[in-house]
């Protein structure tokens, strides 16, 4: 028995976290509420502070708390580095290159600017010492990644000029992490008297050369590493691989000195230019959102309940204290750097609250003894309570912003935008042999843009070699399909073997969009009959074509005029296609039911006011 109740303990919290995630997600989802404040709000219900403090007088009580957050705590930083991995596989090199201004401009002015007045307040207001302080306005200076870049996602605010000032300013702070840290061990060392200048200048530089070698030896080996493992072709093995990689960099910064999440951005970032991208972001974003959700439970898990029920006021006071000076902070900032007013106010209201690598920093100093613990005990309730008011103050700075929003002022930020989906106004091809890459030549001689997916890795190296946009991935999944960016696409031609998979990736594309243009290669009558029933707009059956070219030869051959030899072949076309077709009866029967799903659909989308896609992106 004893045993066994062992057993119950090691996987307790899980089952909280699990049965938490399946409420609070379909719940928050109908209530039209981010789920990142459910996430928040079920960890300070169920933490230490909340239903905790009974667990240990009632077993039952026990059974759905969290006690161990620091347990939590160390598995959920994992979460920052899966989001900040993905951050990076959606951007480049070219891409970073171009977001330079905002990056090192506008976010390096609001860590300084930020983190002067914030001590200046700390040392004159509080009386705490001048390094200290200074510690602390560092660690408030920090605005929340992970929360900040999901209710962007949520709101489809990301490609809004908003939400590339946020997103910039959040990866100047992510890349100032480490310094900061730095500046703990300097002031924890200098407090013993035995920190010389020259161990300040170079302790610094081992963190470097391994940051230097991990681009250089990422540059050389992820490509190869991918291309191995996705020629075995199993899905747990490519898995396992992108795992690899991600907490891979992740462990080998954090050895270096610096962040986790630095190595895993670094990690996208490599990866954002390979054929592998798109069916890795199908592989890792389930992985990034438990675990983001796993972060928000024990950021409010971490919330400390008694010190805000004993004495409410201070703590509120400064916890909107924090956010009305950081937004007024970053607002001026924002329209210094050419941001219109509404975007700026946007960004400011999102960058304002504090940020999870506050408790990083403020922990580190408390531990090394150079910030006394009852003001960073505080600053870490503040920073806690703050993060709550994102989600709602996202929902103000968009409704702020909309008025505004128009081409032309998104013109204004063009420079910055990231790449269009990547089959915007283009043709999807799925299957790049023989076939497909004769169709493929002849969009590109008539000027046609195409995209295509293949499954083989020799085909997507060679397509990749001769400069094609070719993607490695199963595109039977509709997360792929989505990914590809089939609901912008001009249309979708299925030139692949595999019977099954064809009528699959048929049936998923006409779901995502029914009025999508779908051109697919059917093995005969009976098979292309079945895709025209499952949305195809054409389907070639390939012994009915093969009979019709050999005619065509056969008729020039024997002194057939061309014309007429080609009329009549487009009339046998035709009767065959009206042969394969529904027929009136069963194309209104289909056109019915279609009609019914969409009204489904739509009644769905009023009561949840988000559409299907935004759901999937959910935590």
């Amino acid at each position: 028995m004893g045993e066994h109740t062992l057993h119950f303990e090691s996987y307790r919290e899980a089952l909280v976290f699990l049965a938490t995630a399946g409420v609070v997600v379909p719940l928050f989802h109908r209530l039209r509420i981010s789920p990142v404040l459910g996430f928040l709000l079920a960890g300070a219900a169920l933490g230490p502070h909340g239903l905790g403090r009974f667990a240990e007088n009632h077993n039952v009580a026990s059974l759905f708390t969290i006690t161990d957050v620091q347990g939590v705590s160390q598995l959920a930083e994992f979460g920052l580095v899966f989001l900040l991995f993905m951050i990076g596989l959606e951007l480049s090199w070219e891409r970073l290159v171009r977001l330079r201004r905002l990056v090192f401009g506008l976010g390096l002015a609001q860590v300084a600017v930020s983190t002067s007045v914030l001590a200046a307040v700390g040392h004159y207001w509080f009386g705490v010492d001048p390094a200290p302080s200074i510690l602390m306005g560092a660690a408030l200076a920090m605005s929340s990644t992970a929360v900040v870049m999901p209710v962007l996602s949520e709101a489809r605010r990301i490609n809004k000029a908003p939400g590339r000032v946020a997103f910039s300013v959040l990866l100047l702070q992510d890349l100032m992490v480490a310094p900061a840290l730095f500046f703990v061990s300097v002031l924890a060392r200098t407090k013993d008297g035995d920190f010389s200048a020259f161990e300040a200048a170079t302790a610094f530089l081992p963190a470097f050369v391994a940051l230097a070698a991990l681009i250089f030896v990422g540059r050389l080996l992820l490509r190869p590493l991918f291309r191995l493992v996705a020629s075995v072709q199993l899905t747990e093995l490519f898995m396992a691989a992108c795992l690899l990689v991600v907490v891979g960099e992740a462990l080998v910064t954090a050895a270096a000195g610096l962040s986790m999440g630095l190595g895993a951005f670094i990690a996208g970032l490599l990866l954002a230019e390979t054929e592998f991208r798109r069916e890795i972001e199908v592989t890792i974003e389930p992985f990034k959102g438990l675990l983001l959700g796993l972060f928000f439970v024990s950021v409010g898990a971490g919330l400390d309940m008694d010190a805000l029920v004993a004495n409410p006021a201070p703590i509120v006071l400064h916890a909107l204290g924090l956010t009305l000076a950081k937004a007024a902070i970053i607002f001026p900032l924002a329209l210094l750097f050419g941001i219109d007013w509404r975007s700026a106010a946007e960004a400011a209201l999102l960058l304002a609250p504090g940020g999870e690598f506050a408790f990083a920093l403020l922990t580190s100093a408390m531990i090394a003894g150079v910030l006394p613990g009852h003001f960073g005990a505080d600053a870490m309730v503040v920073v806690t309570l703050s993060i709550f008011f994102i989600p709602l103050l996202g929902r103000l700075g968009a409704r702020l912003a909309q008025p505004a929003e128009r081409d032309d002022d998104e013109a204004q930020y063009a420079h910055l935008a990231p790449d269009a989906p990547v089959a915007e106004g283009r043709v999807v091809i799925v299957g790049f042999g023989r076939i497909g890459s004769l169709v493929g030549e002849m969009l590109e001689r008539h000027n046609v843009p195409f995209v295509a997916v293949e499954n083989l890795v020799s085909i997507v190296s060679e397509g990749r070699e001769k400069g094609v946009e070719i993607y490695w991935g199963n595109a039977a999944r509709r997360e792929f399909l989505l990914r590809c960016g089939v609901e912008q696409a001009r249309a979708l031609v299925v030139t692949i073997e595999n019977a099954a998979a064809v009528e699959e990736i048929v049936r998923l594309a006409h779901e995502i969009r029914e009025d999508l243009v779908i051109v697919s290669r059917a093995r005969d009558a009976r098979h292309a009959t079945k895709l025209y029933r499952l949305g195809a707009s054409d389907a070639i059956p390939e012994t009915i074509e093969a009979s019709l070219q050999l005619a065509e030869t056969v008729l020039v051959d024997v002194g057939v005029p061309m014309g007429y030899v080609i009329a009549s072949i487009h009339e046998k076309r035709d009767e065959f296609r009206k042969i394969l077709q529904p027929t009136g009866e069963e194309a209104r029967a289909r056109q019915a039911e279609r009609r019914k799903e969409i009204k489904r659909e739509q009644a769905r989308r009023r009561i949840s006011g988000r559409s299907s896609e935004e759901a999937g992106e959910e935590v």
